[in-house]
């Protein structure tokens, strides 16, 4: 495991998840080139990545921001999402490496622009994608759907010694009717289970935040508070 750094600027901003509160986060250093294992304990600790930065929301006033994962091995999916696999069984999944290609940034362009116009990520760039997604340190995969040869849904994730962590989903609006998130998320569940690692880590789940409510659908969760990974109580 290599030795890190952390880092927190002093100064807070406008929270993404909660517009009448101020964030802030404690942040790995944005140049220290990070291992397998050290990406590991991270997430074990808290931490996301988002491009080659890693944070864990540190807010002086607020802690909404509660990281969570999927115990996949006691997951069973529920009725509605046993109807979402079945109405996917037509879609044909493949794992392959970071890509900047044009077909995956025009999905990404017009996820952006249809699901987050009002978000901070908002307008979409090609320079954004490659930062947000692209650049990595050597461990993460994307997901990708397709629907008779079309790319529909993209799930971005880190292969982690425990588990694996979804950095990102993105889909097309044009079926709404597949739950395509749900389905991405559900799928790289049994991916986690494919190959032996507990865990499937969703990132946070915000209280307050409608945005983020999806995650309470997938159960059992585990929270971590206070040091330490605990089942999450709703």
């Amino acid at each position: 495991m290599k030795k890190i750094m952390l880092f927190q600027p002093p100064e807070t901003h406008t929270c993404s998840y909660l517009e009448e509160q101020q964030s802030r986060s404690l942040y790995v250093d944005p140049h220290a080139e990070l291992d397998n294992e050290t990406l590991t304990l991270l997430s074990q600790n808290g931490f996301r990545r988002s491009g080659r930065l890693l944070y864990r929301p540190d807010c002086p006033s607020c802690s909404a921001c509660i990281p969570v994962r999927l115990r996949v091995a006691d997951f069973t999916p529920s009725r509605s999402q046993r109807r979402i696999i079945n109405k996917n069984t037509d879609i044909e999944l493949q794992i392959q490496a970071p890509s900047d290609s044009d077909e995956l940034y025009r999905l990404f362009e017009q996820y952006i622009n249809t699901q987050h116009a009002d978000g901070d990520m908002y307008p979409p760039s090609r320079r954004q994608y490659r930062d947000f997604l692209v650049s990595d340190f050597g461990t993460t995969r994307l997901m990708t759907a397709r629907l008779q040869g079309e790319l529909v849904a993209c799930m971005v994730f880190d292969q982690l010694q425990d588990g694996l962590s979804a950095v990102y989903c993105f889909y097309s609006d044009q079926w709404p009717q597949r739950s395509l998130g749900t389905f991405m998320i559900l799928r790289l569940s049994q991916l986690c289970l494919a190959n032996k690692r507990p865990f499937n880590y969703l990132g946070y789940l915000v209280s307050g935040c409608r945005k983020m409510n999806y995650k309470r659908q997938f159960m059992p969760l585990e929270a971590y508070q206070n040091g330490q990974w605990l089942l999450w109580n709703d």
